[in-house]
């Protein structure tokens, strides 16, 4: 929970007029030390889709990569899982990435899965497709793009890579591959010993209205491990479909830049 809090001072103050208070906006559930905080269910409105109600009314959601030691110790390339949680802390959804092992392998980084998140209950609510594609700027026809769908069978949206010389700019789309946002990485994405942070704007650049940070998480884990943090700043009151397309970008954003050791630094 104390982790939770000190990732939330990280958002800028004041980032996103009209924000709820944090200390109101959601219940906090007591527990004892080492228990498992969880986001307590939500009545689902009938207009949202189906285990997104969680998403409609956060400003900040808080991305885990979890510690594959395994994976650490033999130096081998295991499937990702994440926990997803609130600005309190609490785990309102499970990712964890189906590929197989010779994709991993062979393709790394830029390996084809699926990630299936799950909320408290084990019911699948997001599907987040990625086809195996390019990322580089010489091969500006077929750079990287998600498939969101929620629920699972029912695409809402996707997260597509744009052709740019020297910044990483992506585009948040509808179910019509029409752009509704964008998303602006700085020039390098090396950490330096801090954040990394990539702007969500508006489609013409000049308003910011949030941010995706990628959190430097201290000189041993990010050395050592290639469990990474990340936390989406974004208005409380975004289409749910959009923060779902959020959520699928942070994954990528990890596969992208982040999914070695070093890249972290």
């Amino acid at each position: 929970l104390a982790d939770a809090q000190n990732q939330r001072s990280r958002g800028l103050p004041g980032f996103i007029p009209g924000a709820p208070d944090p200390d109101h906006r959601l219940p906090v559930t007591p527990c004892s030390p080492g228990t498992q905080v969880w986001q307590p269910g939500l009545p689902p409105p009938g207009s949202l889709p189906p285990g997104l109600e969680y998403l409609s009314e956060l400003d900040l959601i808080i991305i885990h990569q979890q510690v594959d030691l395994l994976g650490m110790i033999l130096g081998t390339e295991t499937a990702n899982k994440y926990e997803i949680k609130n600005s309190l802390g609490q785990r309102i959804y499970f990712a964890v990435e189906e590929s197989i092992c010779f994709d991993r392998t062979l393709c790394s980084t830029l390996r084809s899965c699926t990630l299936k998140i799950t909320d408290n209950s084990g019911r699948e609510v997001i599907t987040v497709n990625r086809p195996l594609r390019c990322d580089s700027c010489w091969c500006p026809c077929f750079l990287q793009e998600l498939e969101i769908q929620a629920p699972p069978g029912t695409i809402v949206g996707y997260v597509a890579q744009k052709w740019d010389p020297f910044l990483p700019k992506f585009t948040i789309q509808n179910a019509n591959k029409e752009d509704i946002l964008k998303i602006v990485g700085p020039c390098t994405t090396c950490g330096c010993f801090g954040d990394v942070d990539f702007e969500v704007k508006t489609i013409n650049e000049r308003l910011t209205i949030g941010k995706i940070s990628k959190y430097w998480s201290g000189f041993v884990n990010d050395v050592f491990t290639n469990a990474d943090n990340f936390g989406i700043h974004v208005p409380a009151d975004l289409d749910v479909t959009v923060k779902a397309a959020m959520i699928g970008a942070c994954f990528l954003f990890d596969f992208m830049f982040f999914e070695h050791s070093l890249a972290g630094l």
